[in-house]
């Protein structure tokens, strides 16, 4: 009688360790972003203090148990205004990437598919497309007075051409495509045909460059505070901490070198999930991995 040798099965892996294999990026970035949200969420149950309480008595003390980041020139504990500044960030960065979002999927579909308003739209675009952002960022604040909605408003504007631009390229590559025009021959209803077959076409890249969107919004609103045009002084964001702490950076660089790391650390956690959606949402991608 043959004896076959017995054949090991190698156990079959969860989805969540076969996820976490092939797309290590999107969970590192949702982690970290996981772990931004939380701070944010729970500022005050963390150990922090009012962040715009004053205490002349302790102004620019070292790191310690007591004030775990140390202090500020006005005697404020930077650790609690690191973690509501978290709040700001977040905010602004959830608002911008959300409103430029929409309202470039609105004029970018308008524009790819009606040619007359391609031709209008487009140079608008361009135009506003050759400014820096943070320019003019710089002076839509000048013509309104300092607050949260003004910075979003304004980092929302400079933004909206590049989804214009997205969304107007992905519309004119299928617009032309064999299905749009038998839909168009039945006599399909142009919001329909929107709903149907251009909308879901531009989700996938459009999801990728929000996150992208987001990393932007963080940094601008930084550099609008930083440089005094952004938030209020007195408002506890990453920018304002660290414009405040420049004038002591030689004898206290500790009044910096904490909400630069939050933020660098947000900014790296939205584009490790951006880079990890573009290779999860890309077919090309998707099939060789």
């Amino acid at each position: 009688m043959t004896t076959w040798p017995a054949v090991e099965v190698a156990p079959a892996r969860s989805p969540a360790a076969d996820f976490l294999r092939r797309h290590p990026t999107v969970v590192a970035g949702l982690a970290i972003l996981g772990l931004m949200t939380f701070l944010a969420l729970a500022a005050a149950w963390l150990g922090t203090v009012n962040p715009l309480s004053l205490d002349p008595v302790q102004r620019l003390e070292p790191p310690s148990e007591v004030n775990w980041f140390g202090t500020d020139s006005f005697g404020r504990d930077i650790y609690s205004r690191t973690v509501y500044g978290s709040r700001i960030s977040l905010i602004v960065g959830v608002s911008v990437a959300i409103l430029s979002t929409v309202i470039g999927l609105a004029i970018g579909l308008a524009a790819g598919y009606s040619r007359i308003v391609d031709a209008l739209v487009m140079r608008v675009m361009d135009g506003m497309m050759a400014v820096p952002s943070i320019l003019l960022a710089i002076a839509l604040i000048a013509l309104t007075e300092a607050s949260v909605t003004n910075v979003i408003l304004a980092i929302t504007i400079p933004e909206v051409p590049r989804v214009v631009r997205l969304v107007r390229s992905v519309v004119l590559s299928i617009r032309e495509q064999p299905y749009i025009e038998a839909a168009i021959a039945i006599g399909t209803s142009l919001p329909r045909i929107f709903s149907r077959h251009l909308i879901p076409n531009t989700l996938a890249p459009l999801i990728v460059q929000a996150t992208y969107i987001f990393a932007s919004a963080v940094l601008i609103e930084a550099g609008l505070s930083f440089v005094g045009a952004g938030t209020p002084p007195e408002v506890p964001s990453w920018g304002n901490i660290m414009a405040e702490g420049r004038v002591f950076f030689l004898i206290s660089p500790y009044m910096i070198l904490f909400p630069g790391l939050a933020l660098a650390l947000t900014v790296l956690a939205v584009n490790l999930l951006g880079d990890g959606l573009r290779d999860l949402l890309d077919p090309r991608i998707a099939r060789r991995m």
